[in-house]
């Protein structure tokens, strides 16, 4: 079962550390904003109306890496394996169409769905890889709003969350976060950016 550097204990039920939604594999690590769902609470998105559509990215252990550069646009980005097929594309497509919004259920569909989108916004069935670097001011083509975790300081991918808010309200949320004591990373809270 892969597990990100920063869990060190052994995992007494490794489903724990996998989303219910889960089909391909080849990650390196979970998805953990996905770690949030359940089928039934899925279930009761999908009775509101919320069409869900699904992508793969094969996570890898990059993800991890901190930014050691002072420059961000020195860091390089590793790359990632993604496929996003014609039906999950048309349900994206229609929904943007119909004037609903995009909640990307994590970083790692975040960056498969701006990779795959072109300019206008517009997703097409394909699969490749992505070193997509998302950080301020990065203007997105597709996501309108994101559901994640709190993540490491340094990190890509707390970089990806200041896009798409700002730096400044997620420094405000992260402060939050140490005064109420949320739980942080993999097994931690969540947070809706938009």
């Amino acid at each position: 079962m892969p597990l990100p550097p920063y869990i060190t204990e052994k995992l007494s039920d490794k489903d724990r550390y996998q989303t219910v939604y889960s089909k391909h594999e080849g990650s390196a690590a979970a998805p953990t904003a996905g770690l949030h769902f359940t089928k039934e609470l899925l279930s009761q998105i999908e009775k509101k109306g919320v069409h869900i559509a699904y992508v793969t990215l094969h996570v890898g252990l990059g993800t991890f890496r901190p930014v050691k550069v002072e420059n961000a646009q020195e860091h390089k980005m590793h790359s990632e394996f993604y496929v996003i097929d014609k039906e999950n594309a048309n349900k994206i497509n229609l929904a943007k169409q119909n004037g609903g919004r995009i909640i990307s259920v994590g970083t790692t569909s975040t960056r498969v769905l701006e990779t795959v989108a072109s300019e206008e916004g517009v997703l097409t069935e394909q699969s490749g890889w992505t070193d997509i670097f998302i950080y301020p001011p990065y203007k997105f083509k597709c996501v309108d709003s994101l559901i994640t975790n709190f993540h490491l300081p340094e990190s890509t991918l707390l970089m990806l969350v200041s896009a798409i808010s700002s730096r400044e309200n997620i420094m405000r949320a992260y402060e939050e976060a140490v005064k109420e004591k949320y739980r942080f990373f993999s097994f931690g809270d969540a947070m809706f950016i938009q």
